[in-house]
């Protein structure tokens, strides 16, 4: 039965809320432990730089979405993300981690995918786009958002993340639809697009940015005590979800992706020792001054609980 995103797209607009919905003075603040404050901080700021990653995302993908209902559906996804980020900075701002006007500053990797998706990211094709997204929601939003409420006591976060996974089993439902929807077109233009995605400079882009980006996540949230288990489960979601599709598995960038989501999860794996774990360290030293001016689409941060 073919996927109805006319009905999906009229649920987008249904479960729409806001910031304003939220009682963020609620009871329960005080719950953040001083033993977690630290490492919480970071992991928030990560999450919420992670969260305007996927929405300039979502931006380009509606620039090359397949149908006029698709693209109004990226359009909602895009303003979601935001919010998310949104809505993860108001957190912060009342467990009191950043001060008045304060920022989250992202790491250089971020910095990295930031720039590179400002750079490139209306270019990506859309079988390379439409795979990278879902791989990302599920590898990182999924294994992070899981650490988070297993380890936040604040009810209120709970509250927060109901609304947040809601979204997000939305954008993953899609994401894998148009995924099925891609790898069912002719198989000259899976292999156009897929040579497109393979010029130097665009490979060379992804690979910079995404695989640093990438293990400096995994072992971010190793080191805060994720179960390896759990994270391997995270991304075992996007290789259960993709090869349900036999029309995605026809397409040649979703298996470059899956492999590559196999290897980050298997710590064991040369791929760390000779080329992730190298690249995190090298990318690590490049001063933020040499990444230029943050585009103005990463700076549509707002803790203030808007009605939008």
């Amino acid at each position: 039965m073919a996927f109805d995103f006319d009905t999906m797209l009229r649920t987008i607009k249904d479960k729409q809320w806001s910031l304003a919905d939220i009682d963020w003075d609620a009871p329960g603040a005080d719950l953040i432990t001083e033993e977690q404050r630290p490492q919480l901080k970071q992991f928030m700021s990560d999450l919420v730089w992670i969260e305007n990653i996927g929405a300039r995302g979502f931006a380009a993908l509606a620039r090359k979405a397949p149908n006029d209902t698709v693209k109004r559906i990226y359009e909602y996804f895009h303003a979601e993300e935001q919010k998310h980020a949104n809505a993860e900075l108001a957190l912060m701002r009342r467990w009191g981690m950043l001060a008045d006007g304060e920022q989250p500053a992202p790491n250089t990797q971020i910095r990295m995918a930031i720039k590179v998706l400002d750079t490139y990211g209306d270019d990506i094709p859309l079988s390379a786009l439409a795979t990278l997204i879902p791989m990302l929601e599920c590898a990182l939003d999924g294994a992070l958002v899981k650490f988070l409420l297993d380890e936040v006591a604040d009810p209120l976060c709970h509250e927060v993340f109901r609304h947040i996974n809601s979204d997000e089993s939305r954008h993953i439902a899609v994401d894998f639809q148009v995924l099925d929807l891609v790898g069912a077109g002719p198989a000259r233009r899976l292999l156009i697009e897929t040579a497109s995605a393979m010029q130097p400079h665009m490979l060379l882009g992804l690979i910079v940015v995404f695989v640093p980006l990438l293990n400096k996540m995994r072992d971010n949230i190793a080191a805060m005590g994720l179960p390896e288990h759990k994270l391997y489960n995270a991304v075992k979601r996007f290789v259960s979800n993709g090869d349900r599709s036999e029309n995605t598995k026809r397409i040649p960038v979703y298996h470059v992706f899956k492999a590559q989501a196999r290897m980050v999860v298997d710590r064991g794996h040369g791929y760390h020792r000779y080329l992730a774990d190298p690249m995190v360290k090298v990318t690590n030293r490049i001063p933020a001054r040499l990444m230029g001016k943050q585009p103005s689409w990463s700076k549509e941060l707002t803790h203030e609980p808007v009605a939008k």
